[in-house]
């Protein structure tokens, strides 16, 4: 009987460490609110989980690159309106030397406004940057050089690299004058007549520009927008395999703790049955 004795306690005992453990492995999830801290808790949603935490910063740095893209657009955009009214005040100026009413010295007068203005137009062009990149001087233009040069800009917003999903180039004509064909003079009437339809065509070309740009910050805040929600379902996916279920796990924590202390109330009655076997036999 003793030995039957030190066999059902051995047993106790070590239900009263199963129930320990359970209880603290209970205390320590609830504790953390982490379902998922350690690998053993479950493999494979820590790798899952890894990932999806690893996207979710991928997706936040994707928001700000692109925000950081809607700012540039819009400076370049502000630098082309600004040369857009240079244009047609340019325009303007042109008509009125292409009329005969005026004599040579005041022509020359009405000329030295256009070349000034076709100054500001190039040093707008070479001067409007963003962050040190040239934007309106036919840097940004053209294809994308992978080398940080000249080319068309990549707004990287995704998780991979992908041309169809996680990254697109913005291209920015060249606005300066000798590109837009306006470094003409109005000394004459004939040619500022003929400088007419060079500005009819750089008021287009300036205005496509624009265009371009606004369409490019739309899709860029639609881009972070779409962003924004795919951080957020990926944030609640990780969620659900990382947290703890509070109620579930204060369910596991109870019965732990009863088991534990009936296991430790028998641990006493065994301890007590052998006393008393002992006494009675053996008399000690």
């Amino acid at each position: 009987m003793n030995i039957q004795s030190e066999i059902l306690s051995l047993n106790i005992t070590k239900q009263i460490d199963k129930s320990s453990d359970k209880v603290a492995n209970s205390v320590r999830k609830m504790s953390s609110g982490l379902d998922v801290e350690k690998a053993a808790d479950n493999p494979a949603g820590l790798a899952a989980r890894d990932l999806m935490r690893s996207n979710v910063d991928a997706y936040n740095q994707g928001i700000r690159n692109a925000n950081d893209a809607v700012s540039m657009v819009q400076v370049a955009e502000g630098s082309t309106s600004v040369i857009n009214d240079n244009l047609i005040r340019m325009k303007e100026l042109s008509v009125q030397a292409s009329s005969g009413t005026y004599n040579a010295d005041q022509r020359a007068i009405i000329d030295q406004e256009y070349q000034m203005l076709s100054a500001e137009v190039s040093r707008i062009a070479e001067s409007t940057e963003f962050n040190g990149i040239k934007l309106l001087d036919g840097s940004a233009s053209g294809t994308h050089t992978g080398t940080g040069g000249d080319g068309a800009i990549r707004i990287h917003f995704g998780t991979g690299n992908d041309s169809s999903e996680d990254y697109y180039d913005v291209s920015i004509d060249s606005l300066k004058a000798d590109d837009l064909g306006i470094s003409n003079s109005l000394l004459t009437q004939g040619g500022a007549a003929a400088n007419l339809e060079n500005l009819d065509k750089a008021i287009t070309q300036t205005g496509n520009v624009r265009a371009s740009l606004g369409s490019t910050q739309n899709r860029l805040e639609s881009t972070v927008d779409n962003l924004s929600i795919q951080t957020e379902n990926t944030q609640n996916a990780e969620s659900r395999i990382s947290d703890v279920d509070m109620a579930k796990e204060v369910t596991k924590y109870t019965l732990g703790k009863i088991l534990s202390e009936s296991s430790t109330a028998m641990q006493s009655q065994v301890n007590s049955l052998s006393k008393s076997f002992n006494t009675k036999m053996y008399g000690f």
